[in-house]
């Protein structure tokens, strides 16, 4: 890294304090007058340019974190284990009195009403089934996948956006609130669901006798435990 690279990071740094007001704006000022110099005396000094970008990295993350008034370096370990403290003491507490889970908000701000609708179908008529669609291989050896996940959950559920209810359910997942088992549910359940379109179509692309792998979809326990805290329910 060379002074003209700094100052051309530089220009891209009023850029954004353009956009974003006049605190940023004094920000970017004040980074670019340090990093400009502080290149122009690594340089001076034979400093390598590695070593110099991983340090001008380093000050423009700690600058950014002050102005957006977050921590500039993580919790001590005294202060977790602290914390953690609190939590058995609170635990062998026999009149502390337990709320809801800490992360229950936390996950409400990162769901879709879609995504609700389809906890609200999953708590209320329990595990769906899925299908996924493979070409059909002697012992299953070199058998590809055409489709994974199709299912009726989207339909049942009424969501608005079909198309992402494979997305939906990838976010539910992740947050913990439901997973995807090996298990089968009733057999007559996925009768329904292998007549479907779009099973349909993928049967047609996976060639002559095209095989489906019947899975399911639970809500975990942490779930249920949600929707029945944070959803109205019959």
């Amino acid at each position: 890294m060379t002074g003209n690279d700094a100052l051309r990071g530089a220009a891209g740094l009023f850029r954004i304090a353009a956009d974003t007001g006049f605190s940023a704006a004094r920000w970017a000022l004040t980074t670019t007058v340090h990093t400009g110099s502080k290149v122009v005396r690594g340089v001076a000094a034979g400093e390598s340019p590695t070593r110099i970008a991983a340090e001008l990295s380093a000050d423009l993350r700690t600058a950014a974190r002050e102005t957006l008034g977050l921590p500039t370096s993580p919790p001590a370990k005294e202060d977790l284990r602290s914390r953690g403290a609190e939590l058995l003491r609170q635990s062998a507490d026999v009149h502390f009195v337990e709320g809801t889970h800490p992360a229950y908000e936390r996950i409400l701000d990162e769901l879709t009403p879609d995504e609700a609708r389809i906890l609200r179908l999953l708590v209320t008529e329990g595990p769906q089934p899925v299908v996924d669609v493979r070409t059909n291989r002697p012992l299953g050896i070199g058998s590809e996948l055409i489709e994974a996940g199709l299912s009726m959950i989207g339909r049942q559920a009424g969501v608005r956006r079909m198309e992402r209810t494979n997305a939906y359910l990838n976010n539910l997942f992740r947050l913990g609130l439901l997973w995807f088992s090996p298990e089968e549910v009733a057999p007559d359940r996925y009768q329904v669901v292998e007549v479907q379109p779009e099973v349909q179509a993928a049967m047609s692309r996976a060639g002559r006798a095209p095989r489906t792998v019947r899975r399911s979809i639970h809500l975990t326990a942490f779930g249920e435990d949600f929707c029945s805290a944070c959803l109205p329910l019959p």
